[in-house]
């Protein structure tokens, strides 16, 4: 398995003429995830060798403009990119509480419509992930408003006895999601390589000495 990562973005608070906000590529196996996509993204993107198209997964650690107020643009320019596909996997999109409802509202209210499938999965934060003054429950911003509730996705909350979020797994890899503690409900993320079992033929090996 291969794997590669490509800073976008170090800077923290705003973006600086040769610095940008938070943004990084994992490229494992011709498919791009981004982690945090901050104010430019896209446009860091553009002066890389990678290919915007070529994302399928995007995690937001927190809720803080310079980790994530590249995303609604950068969807966007990914769609202005892309043809109508129904049958094409949605782009999963993975942060904390709060993020769907930001990404639908930022998407109707400037009127944009997206040509490709997209799932926003949640992670529901535990109160004392931040001071208390800071803890906002987001879960119910949307409700009982009559309208459309936006794109679909999980809801994750983290298991009584467990320390971290399970998000992806496959035959190679698992991203689990772990509680970060900042000023507001903060993640990181751990991508966590499977044993592979060898190759070699112990019983010939024996019977060579």
């Amino acid at each position: 398995m291969s794997l590669e990562i490509t800073f976008l973005g170090t800077g923290s608070a705003f973006p600086s003429p040769a610095r940008g906000a938070s943004a990084l590529v994992l490229r494992r196996e011709g498919q791009c995830w981004l982690f945090d996509c901050g104010e430019g993204t896209q446009t860091q993107l553009m002066r890389s060798h990678l290919r915007a198209a070529r994302i399928t997964k995007i995690f937001i650690t927190h809720l803080h403009g310079d980790h994530f107020f590249g995303l609604p643009g950068l969807l966007c320019t990914l769609s202005l990119q892309s043809s109508p596909d129904a049958s094409k996997a949605p782009v999963d999109i993975y942060g904390p509480l709060g993020l769907r409802s930001f990404l639908w509202r930022s998407l109707e209210l400037s009127h944009s419509q997206l040509l490709f499938p997209y799932a926003v999965h949640e992670l529901v934060p535990t109160p004392d992930q931040c001071p208390p003054e800071e803890f906002k429950d987001f879960s119910g911003w949307d409700a009982g408003e009559g309208l459309p509730r936006g794109p679909p996705g999980r809801v994750l909350h983290l298991d009584p006895g467990e320390d971290s979020y399970l998000l992806v797994e496959d035959e190679q890899l698992a991203v689990r999601a772990f509680r970060l503690f900042h000023r507001v409900p903060s993640f990181g993320f751990v991508l966590e390589e499977k044993p592979r079992p060898g190759k070699l033929n112990v019983q010939k090996l024996k019977d060579l000495g």
